[in-house]
């Protein structure tokens, strides 16, 4: 059993992905996370539904549309983070970055409370009676808590299968097997494909054939290398959930270079102008082709050129875009080729470079530079950078996160850009314009654009003749009053269902009296205590209602065992009769805080006294000051360049030219000035700007077009076709194209073509006919059975007959003699009556020896699915040395080799001296393919 649900993302305009996929025996898989520009948690209400019987997740692409609300599935849907969770090591590193990103830029990405979440926890209050929603922030994540999510998630390379473990809460897999495969689109990107028993799912989402200038396409053809036959684990599978978005237009063959160059053109008339191009992005999957193709532009234009694009500064405008890059320069190996030969390229160039100088020579200025080794980038990191890089005059070119313009650096640049008639706004993605919630402006100027082309793929530039746009604001603002016991109370609720609903053993939502008192203490505690900390259960939600309050607060009911902890100079509790947490002193071991090195270090434990009671600046103990240095003490190069007032400058020559420095802290250390500690709500304006602008759009989106998918589909030949992942015009067309192109072609191959809207269940079953025959005594004598992955395998070749009416002595049972005597009185009955030929089972038996000769016996065949990572165990375990070179290539001791084609073939080629002698079966090369004959079945019929 197969059957496929669409959370998100089916025939419509929103970007935001969630599948769910659901196995025979109970087994539930959720694919991507992901979330819009909107924030709306009623889109995750699904995944709360499920997460209680998921059995793990799988994460596709490090964008806002896949991953997005996956720091908020952690947070605040209990259960969600006991989930094992599989995606490759770039989506993992780049997703970090991106929620970092997120959540230091809008508060509106911690999602707001519910109104009717809201209105069941507190009735009474006016300010709901109207409808109105006062807009109450829940607790954002903060980066450190972002970062362990991500640490949660279980890192996967391409093409290495892997059986996952399942929740705990989850029934056994049964040997089901995932397998990550290239999508091209963005680094790291994924096409899944789950295997579990007789049904062999591919999910591929956002994929790109295409080869570009930093990613390698897809792996249908075998990832880019112009194989002509799709991969044998990718084909024939029984259901292909394919993604439908960017199908409605038709690309040119030579689409690549036809982007860059029209992308140039636009930058270059717009720098002869002297006006500036704002080109929204991304801040870590598509933004990479960019940055790289301006890197490598910036880098060969001459100087002395006329209309030079050096006249233009390059930035890349992103709160995380250092770290992004620090992540990138360590995966290139996730890249195309070209990518890691330029990087060997400069790896010898530096070698070289170092060689001469250290014999005297002259350093050459002109030395190849290392992939996304900016030189000609500038990094903007915070946003008082930004606004002094727009305050000044010149021509730039501006690479800025979000490309919705809601939230990130864009939405800030846009307001300075827009009144400007020389400026213009690229627009390098297309954007659903039917959406029914408010437009973001990204969806604003995507119409604008539309309306002026039409349905063509042409990129011209379009002017805004000064039209108006909205614009969203959002500020954040602690609460007070009764907005502050609103959300105590929506709290309280919260927690009371939780803990109804789930018992004691899970960990619950903060409580009320937490809040509060987090606000009035001026100690922290750290967030492995805050999670595990009891406040004690409420009798009952009436209770909870009327006592959500100060912790000292509360009664002693209320406190239940943690009486023995909030208040002084109480050492007794009585148990008898209580149940749950109030029978158990109410302490909590603290976990060790660990890393992939093992426990951390703290170097305040260690400091001896004498010295120095600080490290870079910051003091080791609570508590401690800073001391000035005394005479004849060391000090360091930034204290001996001090101002009057005590801060510490820094020399001119410290940071690289042309680049900001690259810290982490730098999401966290700067802005602050509107910072708000403790719940807090967000108060919503809307401004008007006035488009005197140009924009353009020019594809760099980097998905599959509908030429390629009408191409590769019926290669793929699936059994099911499921079309997902775009709105509902382009996903019809598509589906009544590929209906004909895949009953067009052969016979045997017919495909349903399925369509389903968000919610819809498909059943995607692999269809299967069974009939039942009787062997024989004398079939089942000739029968030899091998053993391939816990299953049975024999080859038969026999004479189907008839079923005979008469009642045979084998046939009776020798239970008892009433049994006996009850079917030959049936026997005889039926043998006068006719009986139809088609209710009898048929008999298999052995072919007669004088039909035989004609009879021709089938040719022998392998069964199985040898993997070399198997294969290099037994190897291992054999006392022979075994180790991959190269792709699909295994080398033992040295003198064999065996690969493994992309369709299925299984290829041993051995050295003279390693066949020894054949009788003995002594050599390597013998030994190999006894080992690959024990892990396959070798059957024939006769």
């Amino acid at each position: 059993m197969f059957n496929f649900t669409p959370l998100l993302g089916a025939q419509s305009a929103s970007p935001a992905s969630q599948s769910l996929l659901e196995f025979d025996g109970g087994i539930k898989v959720l694919i991507d996370v992901g979330w819009d520009e909107s924030f709306d948690t009623a889109k995750l209400k699904e995944i709360d539904k499920h997460v209680s019987t998921l059995s793990f997740i799988l994460l596709t692409h490090a964008t806002t549309s896949h991953i997005g609300a996956y720091a908020h599935c952690c947070k605040h849907i209990p259960l969600f983070t006991r989930i094992p969770v599989y995606a490759t090591i770039p989506v993992i590193s780049l997703g970090r970055t991106l929620l970092q990103d997120l959540y230091s830029s809008t508060p509106l990405a911690s999602s707001t409370v519910p109104t009717e979440a809201l209105t069941e926890s507190a009735y009474s209050f006016s300010s709901l009676k109207d409808g109105n929603n006062p807009n109450i922030l829940l607790q954002p994540p903060s980066l450190d808590e972002i970062g362990h999510y991500f640490g949660l998630i279980n890192p996967l390379k391409y093409s290495q299968p892997h059986q996952p473990l399942p929740s705990p809460f989850s029934p056994p897999l049964g040997g089901l097997t995932i397998t990550a495969y290239s999508a091209g689109h963005t680094l790291g990107g994924t096409i899944w494909h789950i295997q579990h028993g007789m049904e062999s799912v591919v999910y591929a989402v956002d994929w790109n054939q295409a080869r570009e200038h930093v990613l390698a396409g897809a792996a249908w053809l075998g990832g880019g290398t112009g194989g002509a036959e799709v991969l044998e684990q990718l084909r024939r599978p029984t259901a292909l959930i394919c993604s439908t978005r960017g199908s409605g237009q038709e690309t040119a063959a030579a689409q690549l270079n036809a982007r860059d160059t029209e992308l140039l053109r636009i930058i270059r008339e717009t720098v002869a102008k002297g006006g500036s191009v704002l080109i929204p992005s991304d801040s870590s999957a598509r933004v990479l082709e960019l940055a790289y193709l301006f890197e490598e532009t910036w880098a060969k234009e001459s100087p002395s050129a006329e209309g030079s694009l050096r006249n233009a500064r390059v930035y890349l405008a992103s709160r995380s875009g250092g770290a992004t890059m620090r992540h990138v320069r360590s995966m290139l190996e996730w890249m195309q080729e070209g990518i890691v030969k330029e990087f060997e390229t400069a790896t010898s160039a530096q070698e070289a470079q170092e060689s001469r100088r250290t014999r005297g020579g002259r350093d050459d200025d002109k030395a190849v530079r290392a992939p996304f080794d900016f030189h000609h980038i500038t990094l903007i990191e915070r946003r008082s950078k930004l606004q002094r890089m727009l305050e000044n005059s010149g021509p730039r070119v501006i690479l800025a996160s979000d490309k919705s313009l809601e939230w990130g650096f864009s939405k800030d640049a846009i307001l300075r850009l827009a009144g400007d008639e020389r400026n213009v706004v690229v627009l390098t993605e297309r954007l659903g314009a039917d959406s029914k919630e408010m437009k973001s402006l990204g969806k604003h100027l995507w119409e604008l654009w539309h309306e002026r082309n039409g349905s063509g793929g042409g990129s011209s530039v379009i002017h805004g003749d000064g039209r108006e746009a909205q614009v969203l604001s959002v500020r954040k603002v602690a609460l007070g009053g009764s907005e502050l016991s609103l959300y105590q109370q929506y709290l309280a609720t919260q927690r009371q269902r939780q803990n109804t609903m789930q018992g004691d053993a899970v960990p619950g939502l903060e409580t009320s009296a937490d809040i509060v008192d987090d606000r009035s203490s001026s100690t922290s505690t750290t967030s492995e205590d805050s999670d595990m900390e009891y406040q004690g259960k409420a009798l009952n939600t009436a209770t909870t209602l009327q006592h959500a309050r100060h912790k000292l607060g509360l009664s002693d009911e209320e406190l239940g065992i943690n009486i023995l902890l909030r208040k002084k100079n109480v050492y007794d509790f009585e148990v008898k009769g209580k149940k749950g947490r109030d029978k158990t002193f109410p302490y909590v071991a603290k976990r060790p805080r660990v890393d992939e090195f093992g426990e951390l270090i703290r170097p305040e434990e260690y400091a001896r006294a004498d010295e120095e009671d600080q490290v870079n600046g910051e003091p080791l103990r609570e508590g401690a000051s800073k001391k000035e240095n005394a005479v004849g003490q060391k000090r360091r190069w930034d204290d001996a360049i001090r101002t009057v007032d005590g801060a510490s400058k820094r020399r001119k020559g410290d940071e690289p030219a042309g680049a900001d420095r690259n810290e982490d802290s730098d999401l966290e250390g700067e802005d602050n000035e509107e910072a708000v500690e403790g719940p807090a709500k967000a108060m919503l304006s809307t401004d008007t700007i006035h488009l005197h602008c140009s924009i353009a759009f020019v594809d760099f989106s980097g998905l599959h077009d509908r030429r390629t998918i009408q191409m590769l589909v019926p290669l793929i030949k699936p059994r099911k076709l499921i079309l997902v992942a775009g709105e509902q015009a382009e996903t019809l067309e598509l589906a009544v194209d590929l209906r004909k192109a895949l009953t067009s072609g052969s016979s045997d191959m017919a495909t349903d073509v399925f369509t389903p809207s968000v919610g819809m269940l498909v059943d995607a079953s692999v269809d299967t006919n069974a009939w039942s025959v009787k062997i024989s005594r004398d079939m089942v004598r000739k029968l030899h059975w091998q053993k391939v992955r816990g299953l049975g395998v024999v080859a038969i070749t026999g004479r189907l007959a008839a079923a005979s009416l008469d009642p045979s002595p084998k046939e009776i049972s020798d239970d008892t003699a009433a049994r006996k005597k009850q079917k030959l009185d049936s026997s005889i009955t039926n043998a006068s009556i006719p009986q139809d030929p088609s209710t009898a089972t048929p008999i298999l038996d052995v072919v007669p020896a004088s039909s035989s000769t004609a009879i021709r016996s089938a040719q022998g065949f392998h069964v199985g699915d040898l993997r070399l990572a198997d294969l290099r165990k037994l190897m291992l375990a054999s006392g022979m040395t075994a180790e991959f070179r190269g792709e699909g290539t295994l080398v033992i001791n040295q003198t064999v080799a065996v690969r493994k084609t992309a369709t299925g073939k299984i290829e041993v080629d051995g050295a003279a001296w390693s066949f020894a002698d054949p009788r003995s079966d002594d050599g390597t090369f013998f030994r190999v393919r006894r080992k690959i004959y024990e892990g396959l079945a070798v059957v024939a019929g006769g």
